[in-house]
């Protein structure tokens, strides 16, 4: 089966399960969720071959309800039982986004699909090692509590907590896609000032951070 054939049955697929049963209520339900985005236009194979990781931000700041949107896309309640776009192991939902920006760090509720406010510093700067970090107008910051990490060993509870952080960016990376923002994710970091700055407890480990924006033409 070629590839657009593919994404065809997929989405005929996708539709035919709204008649399901449970799982299928809830597939229909997902769009009207608390804080779900109203992007139109844009399907999965053009959001593909949008992404790209881009360094350049203009200086303009990101739209509170586009922020909010983004945030629901990466890990946000998408169905009633409190479960998330992304997947995590065992449902232990151990990745906090922290957001950074001009007025201050923000950490993203996604029950609540708000923002709660932590800090009033900009520590855009801090995020990263990557001179062009401190422009963008949003820096996200993923932060595992490895209390909480599925896995037996401390390696297994890295390698998850490093797996659930990468389906988070990856959503962001299609939202920003289809939104036409740029983005980057990063893994440069001076982890120890990053993490003494946003007060993190020692349970708590930075895993990666990841820049949004309008992007410098």
């Amino acid at each position: 089966m070629d590839r657009r054939k593919f994404m065809c049955t997929a989405g005929v697929l996708a539709a035919g399960l709204a008649g399901m049963g449970v799982a299928g209520a809830a597939l229909a339900a997902a769009p009207q969720a608390k804080g779900a985005p109203s992007l139109k236009g844009k399907g999965l194979e053009d959001a593909l071959r949008a992404r790209q990781s881009l360094r350049g931000y203009a200086d303009a700041p990101l739209d509170e309800a586009l922020l909010l949107e983004l945030l629901w896309a990466a890990c946000g309640v998408n169905r009633p039982d409190g479960r998330r776009t992304a997947p995590s192991a065992r449902n232990r939902q151990e990745i906090e986004v922290l957001v950074t920006r001009k007025d201050g760090v923000f950490a993203y509720d996604a029950p609540a699909a708000v923002l709660r406010r932590k800090s009033d510093r900009d520590l855009r700067a801090l995020t990263g090692t990557q001179s062009y970090v401190g422009t963008a107008p949003v820096n996200l910051v993923y932060v595992a509590d490895m209390d909480r990490v599925a896995g037996d060993t401390n390696e297994e509870k890295l390698i998850i907590a490093g797996l659930d952080t990468g389906f988070i960016s990856q959503n962001v990376y299609l939202f920003c896609a289809a939104a036409g923002l740029a983005s980057v994710a990063r893994t440069g970091i001076d982890v120890p000032a990053l993490s003494k700055a946003l007060g993190l407890a020692a349970t708590q480990r930075v895993i990666m951070a990841q820049c949004v924006g309008h992007h410098k033409i």
